[in-house]
């Protein structure tokens, strides 16, 4: 506490301590009561409460009443003046952070932050949770906009501009700072907050002619595309799941394949998989020349020819830039491809389960491109006539060798 309490106070009068009586409501505010309070400016706790409560004295001078804050309707997401009460009488009474963010319906975390932030420490180090004061502290954070810390600190400003003529970038300068001042964290700042400073008019922190000092030259930030925005990923528009037929979700009909690549070492080689989602049956395609989206295209066509044409009903595929020629593979075998949604691969289920089952004989690590056709055959084949639970330990081949025999 920066307050000084004055030696002599006598010849003053009621009216001369000012200063005591702002520091009084400081303090009350953070919620000491009126004896701590009274005694921490050096006054009487009558004279403490006359200036919160008001004379009683009609004949002596009275001072106005302490004005009580009217509380404020705000967003049922921040904690309110009820809730903050009922934290404090459970802290009083021994309950846990988790015990009380139970009662309160919000998170423990919410609790232990609101415990943090908002209590009132003494000048002997303790602490104590007050309703009263959490909110008011709450409620001065809350107002907006906040006046930024390069425009409130010259010495802080002073050395950016410097920076920036010098043509460091943000990032730079920030280093530099923790640097120069390690033990001073006023001067500390993230490289997104000189941005702001420069980019976001009104805000009057920095000269807007540092701008063109950065790199990239511009003097107002570009803005990042939205979702909504983005451009098509393929020349054709992609087909998605969601349109994908009924019959496939429920497996009742053979003929819808899921496909994807597992990757070697370095990304340099790949191979294809293929799982039918009805049987689990696995066809391997092997790509020799690379994984680009000609090459892709020319090997599922070798392999989709091999298969009866009421086995070749859809393909599902994730996103992947392998891909691309998707349009010329369903004009060249009449099978059309169905994307999965971005980040989901349980959209591919069979097919994710089944790459995890080659990497037994692929390892990650290793060069996929010195397999040759027929080793993928026989992995396949292997794979193909291992019992599977989800079929009652039938193997995928004799699925298969059923549907098509029926």
């Amino acid at each position: 506490m920066d307050f000084g309490i004055r030696g002599d106070r006598k010849p003053q009068g009621p009216r001369k301590l000012r200063g005591e009586r702002a520091e009084y409501f400081r303090l009350v505010q953070q919620g000491y009561s009126n004896i701590e309070a009274s005694r921490l400016v050096g006054v009487h706790e009558r004279t403490g409460r006359e200036w919160r409560n008001g004379r009683t004295d009609p004949q002596r001078y009275r001072a106005p009443a302490h004005i009580e804050r009217v509380p404020v309707a705000v967003s049922s997401r921040y904690l309110s003046e009820t809730e903050r009460i009922q934290i404090a009488d459970r802290l009083r009474e021994k309950a846990t952070v988790r015990a009380i963010a139970a009662e309160l319906g919000r998170s423990p975390s919410t609790v232990s932050r609101e415990i943090r932030r908002n209590r009132t420490v003494d000048p002997r180090g303790q602490w104590h949770y007050r309703p009263h004061a959490a909110q008011a502290r709450a409620d001065a954070r809350r107002p907006r906009p906040k006046p930024g810390k390069i425009g409130q600190n010259t010495t802080l400003r002073d050395f950016i501009q410097d920076g920036l003529d010098r043509k460091w970038s943000p990032e730079q300068i920030c280093e530099s700072l923790r640097r120069s001042f390690p033990d001073q964290p006023e001067m500390h700042v993230v490289h997104e907050t000189i941005y702001q400073a420069l980019y976001v008019q009104g805000r009057g922190e920095l000269r807007r002619e540092l701008a063109r000092a950065l790199r990239s030259g511009r003097a107002r930030r570009r803005p990042r595309r939205q979702a909504v925005c983005r451009q098509p990923r393929f020349a054709h528009p992609m087909v998605m799941i969601s349109e994908r037929p009924a019959e496939a979700e429920d497996r009742s009909v053979p003929g819808h394949w899921e496909g994807d690549l597992i990757i070697g070492k370095d990304s340099g080689s790949a191979i294809g998989t293929l799982v039918e989602r009805a049987t689990r049956y696995l066809m391997l395609v092997h790509l020799p020349d690379g994984r680009s989206a000609e090459h892709m295209r020319d090997a599922l066509v070798r392999t989709v020819r091999t298969l009866p044409t009421h086995l070749t009903r859809s393909l599902t595929w994730d996103q992947g830039s392998e891909m691309a020629a998707h349009h010329a593979f369903s004009l060249a075998t009449h099978v059309p491809v169905y994307f999965c949604d971005p980040a989901s691969p349980w959209q591919r289920g069979s097919n994710e389960n089944t790459n995890g089952l080659l990497r037994q004989y692929f390892p990650k690590g290793t060069d996929l491109s010195v397999h040759t056709h027929e080793h993928l055959a026989g992995v396949a084949a292997e794979l193909n006539g291992r019992p599977r639970k989800t079929l009652g330990w039938e193997t995928p081949a004799e699925r298969l060798h059923k549907l098509l025999a029926a």
